[in-house]
């Protein structure tokens, strides 16, 4: 603390991301990254740029990344203008929070999912109300109707792995045409439906996309919104009043790469389901309550361990698992899947803990 601090630092919690163990060979399975390699394409559009290309590497990258955002909006039927491109998904959400969600009125988000819509909402002082999850964990869609200065939230939502039908965010969409709608997408390629389709129909519609977990690229930092022309133009205005060059070179060339390669994102995020679906049951079998999964991680507890001692455990044995210490969930554990022998490992080690 220092007397040169401002009053909103004083008055900030920061977001803590998961831990990056400084060992050889962890099981990591703490920050939802995919546990298989990006596309042989990625690494070969880099290799092009540090090679054939490095001359332009002393020239500031294309502010706009347009060939990355007419590739990735040919992807999803959209124009390259209903596409914005950021320094990974959480610098694309302060962006959201600045431009379109700072109102009158709350905005609301559920009181369990992505602890950095908090830690946003003090650092751009917008005001927020949370709105509770069912016994399930499971997003009310009616407790959405009240008036609100905008709506924020993962699907599937996180930590808990819960997704929504797109039937239930059309009617969410639906119900706020005076607000924005922003629907946060990090997972949404391992098993839920995309709010994407519905952006034609629905102006207040901003949809949120990462690389960082079904295409492999979380050290490369590439996010994406989608939505209507209008709110595109509000995040490229705060964009370009904080920083006009978001995106590298590397990243742009990566993450356009990566968009290329239908056949192996597909057999990445596949494999990553299949892994979820056999741990799911092996968890089961070892008396954990799952939470059902459209992500790629899980939400587990198991009734006759405490969840921070099971994490402190398996961090003995060099596996990382996500324990987070608030209400209603700080008995369970969150997962990430990884490979099948990673995953064998977790359960093999969960075997010698809990009988």
């Amino acid at each position: 603390m220092s007397r040169y601090w401002s009053d909103i630092v004083h008055r900030l919690t920061p977001y803590v991301p998961g831990e990056q163990p400084a060992l050889a060979h962890p099981v990591k399975l703490n920050t939802n990254e995919n546990p298989y390699p990006p596309s042989p394409a990625v690494v070969s559009a880099i290799r092009n740029e540090l090679g054939e290309h490095a001359e332009s590497l002393r020239r500031y990258p294309d502010p706009t990344a347009r060939a990355l955002r007419e590739t990735v909006a040919a992807h999803h039927h959209l124009n390259a203008d209903q596409v914005f491109a950021g320094n990974g998904s959480d610098e694309v959400l302060a962006t959201v929070f600045q431009a379109l969600l700072k109102h009158d009125k709350p905005i609301l988000f559920p009181d369990i999912t992505y602890s950095f819509y908090p830690t946003y909402a003090r650092l751009y002082d917008v005001a927020y109300r949370t709105i509770a999850l069912d016994d399930a964990f499971k997003i009310r869609i009616d407790d959405y109707t009240q008036s609100n200065g905008g709506i924020l939230f993962p699907n599937p939502n996180a930590p808990t792995g819960h997704a929504l039908p797109l039937s239930d965010i059309k009617r969410v969409v639906a119900s706020n045409p005076d607000s924005v709608v922003v629907v946060d997408e990090a997972y949404v390629d391992f098993g839920a439906q995309s709010a994407i389709s519905l952006i034609g129909q629905y102006p207040n519609l901003l949809v949120v996309h990462t690389t960082s977990k079904s295409r492999s690229l979380a050290g490369m930092r590439v996010g994406f919104a989608f939505g209507d022309a209008a709110l595109i133009d509000a995040l490229n205005r705060v964009k370009d009043s904080f920083n006009s060059y978001p995106l590298d070179r590397l990243a742009q060339a990566a993450a356009t790469a990566a968009y290329m390669d239908d056949a192996w994102f597909g057999d990445c995020t596949e494999k990553v389901i299949a892994s979820r679906e056999r741990l799911t049951a092996q968890l089961t079998a070892l008396g954990f309550d799952v939470v059902p999964s459209s992500a790629n991680f899980l939400f587990a507890r198991h009734a006759g361990y405490d969840a921070a001692t099971l994490a402190a455990r398996l961090k003995e044995k060099e596996i990382f698992v996500r324990h987070f210490k608030a209400p209603r969930i700080d008995q369970h554990l969150r997962i990430s899947i990884g490979t099948d022998a990673e995953c064998d490992t977790l359960v093999n080690a969960l075997k010698e803990i809990v009988g």
